[in-house]
């Protein structure tokens, strides 16, 4: 049977590092990407390339259409990553809604498996220290923030639609995202580049989980061919404080390490003021009150479940900071500091 994969919000971070994994082995595959998209991502990469919009259903239809018989994966991660504290329709638009066309469509027309790429930040978090398993039911009430409420309906409604038999479909709940091959401005690289830049003099206490894009990639791959229906699988990788992923980072590249760690009653005090700075760079900010408030809570996530059943072994970090700086500057993300010229007095003397 013929074997098609289509993969939506493809050009994003883990989008394009899905869909060339995909590609490395010889799949077929569908990229959804919206017209006004840069495709730097996919560039040079064996894969077909649809337009359309996952809020616009109808401008779905000629990407599923395909030939009877084929085996269709569907992998969808398209979403809107927002840590603003400003309130956005588009998130639910596109985190909801769009999830919902998504789940229509491919049970009109017969997908054999979907797999909805959620995030941890839908699972509530319980109470400090404990640990934090997978959960079958969600609720945006039980968490904080517009963007985890819109991830926890949008992944109940992948669950009711397992639960109801029309769809064979499972979800991955990724943690913080991190690593190569992100062409637009995540707020994990964009800190990254701020500190290699020297843009970045301080930090704040606190931590997370973080875990390597490509872990990511290939465990929600696996997940197309062995994740249960009905099933959710958290795809979480290592705890490490702000200040000790800086520290890695200046090991890595030589940088001055930062000294400055910011009390967190100052950085919310502040975080209003940094999310009108980086809005006027048309960037996203580093940090915000939304943001603080996650390197605050519980992060004690377990992969055991998706270790496993999906072939899931996360990597160390160091390896995964290492290579998403080397990924920058080969890419020109990275300022490049320009040798003073030796003036013409200096050089007539030579």
């Amino acid at each position: 049977m013929k074997k098609l994969y289509i993969v939506t919000g493809a050009n994003g971070h883990l989008g394009n590092t899905i869909v060339k994994r995909l590609v490395e082995k010889g799949e077929q595959v569908r990229c959804l990407v919206l017209p006004s998209d840069n495709m730097k991502s996919l560039q040079n990469v064996n894969c077909e390339i649809y337009y359309g919009d996952v809020t616009q259903k109808s401008s779905l239809d000629e990407i599923f259409t395909f030939a009877k018989g084929t085996e269709v994966n569907v992998i969808h991660c398209a979403a809107i990553v927002s840590i603003s504290s400003k309130k956005d329709k588009k998130v639910k638009e596109v985190n909801v809604g769009g999830v919902k066309n998504m789940l229509d469509i491919s049970i009109e027309r017969g997908v054999s498996k979907f797999v909805h790429v959620s995030s941890v930040h839908a699972i509530p978090e319980g109470e400090k220290g404990s640990l934090i398993k997978e959960v079958s039911e969600f609720s945006p009430d039980n968490v904080v923030g517009l963007y985890a409420k819109t991830k926890a309906e949008a992944t109940q409604l992948v669950l009711d639609a397992a639960k109801s038999g029309k769809l064979n479909a499972c979800v991955v709940h990724p943690s913080g995202i991190i690593g190569p091959n992100d062409y637009g401005h995540g707020h994990l690289t964009q800190m990254i580049v701020d500190y290699i830049d020297g843009r970045l003099t301080a930090c704040v206490k606190g931590g997370y989980d973080f875990v390597d894009v490509r872990d990511v990639a290939e465990a929600t791959i696996n997940a197309v061919e062995h994740g249960r229906n009905g099933e959710c699988y958290i795809l979480s990788g290592h705890y490490m404080s702000v200040k000790n992923l800086l520290n890695e980072l200046s090991k890595i590249t030589g940088k001055r390490p930062i000294r400055t760690v910011l009390p967190m009653w100052l950085a919310k005090l502040t975080a209003p003021l940094s999310e009108i700075y980086y809005r006027l760079l048309k960037q996203p900010p580093l940090y915000t009150k939304y943001a603080l408030f996650t390197l605050e809570v519980n992060s004690n996530f377990t992969h055991q479940k998706a270790t496993d059943e999906l072939n899931f072994n996360p990597r160390p970090l160091e390896e995964t900071l290492k290579d998403a700086a080397c990924w920058l500057k080969e890419n020109g993300r990275l300022k490049v500091k320009k040798r003073k010229k030796a003036t013409q007095n200096a050089a007539d003397k030579n």
